[in-house]
């Protein structure tokens, strides 16, 4: 399938799937991303102990699609569902490899590498957060906390603007090891823009999806108080 090659380090405010549709196959080296999973946790209500979650399994060269049915909790916000099925086709076909925080609520392939989170957790909240990835490598631990108040580096404190905002420091590590500079990775669920600040300070590009007005005017003012890349090399000797 042909397609637009998007323009790289921006912000689109759009549905993702409509996006996704008009770019190339393979276009991306990487989709790093965190979709909603139908817990309810823009309404604080998260129900990730029930059951029924999910989209369908894609694999490489799957013969057989399983389909979890999901399960709308009836919030008016945007994480009342997962992502559909066809979102998903479009995700595996516009990059070439994949990491998917909270896979273990969808129906994804068999993977050896799985991200564990640890975030250094007390109370109620998971103790980890679990990323599936389309790797053929080792599962990989990544503590870094995330705990209310507390953080891990409390001198570079982050504002958080989003309920399921991750660090950014623990994507820039993720960035770091499963893809190289220059790669042009994509967001199709940027929310507060966490992937574009972690790709902008590793020097890959990107292409962040945001349906969100509102979240979409936040990602932007935080990536423009990140020295643009030129500005970096400048002040390196570069």
């Amino acid at each position: 399938m042909t397609g637009t090659t998007p323009n790289v380090d921006t912000i689109i405010c759009g549905d993702c799937l409509e996006e996704m549709r008009q770019f190339p196959d393979k276009y991306f080296d990487l989709c790093l991303t965190d979709p909603p999973y139908g817990i309810g946790e823009a309404a604080g209500k998260n129900q990730s102990r029930s059951k029924a979650f999910g989209s369908k399994t894609h694999a490489a060269h799957n013969t057989r699609k399983t389909v979890i049915p999901s399960k709308d909790y009836g919030n008016a916000a945007w994480d009342n569902k997962p992502p559909s099925e066809e979102l998903f086709d479009e995700l595996f076909r516009v990059s070439k490899n994949q990491i998917i925080f909270g896979g273990n609520y969808f129906c994804l392939p068999p993977s050896p590498c799985w991200i564990v989170w640890d975030k250094d957790n007390s109370g109620d909240f998971a103790d980890c957060e679990l990323a599936w990835t389309s790797f053929p490598t080792a599962v990989r631990k990544i503590k870094f906390r995330w705990n209310g108040m507390l953080q891990e580096d409390m001198k570079h404190k982050e504002t958080r603007y989003h309920p399921t905002q991750k660090p950014v420091k623990l994507f820039m590590d993720i960035l770091e090891k499963y893809s190289k500079p220059g790669d042009t990775v994509l967001d199709p669920f940027l929310g507060s823009g966490t992937t574009a600040i972690a790709c902008l300070k590793t020097d890959r590009r990107y292409v962040g999806i945001e349906k969100e007005p509102e979240y979409c005017e936040i990602a932007r003012k935080r990536v423009a108080a990140v020295p643009a890349r030129l500005d970096r090399w400048a002040e390196a000797g570069i």
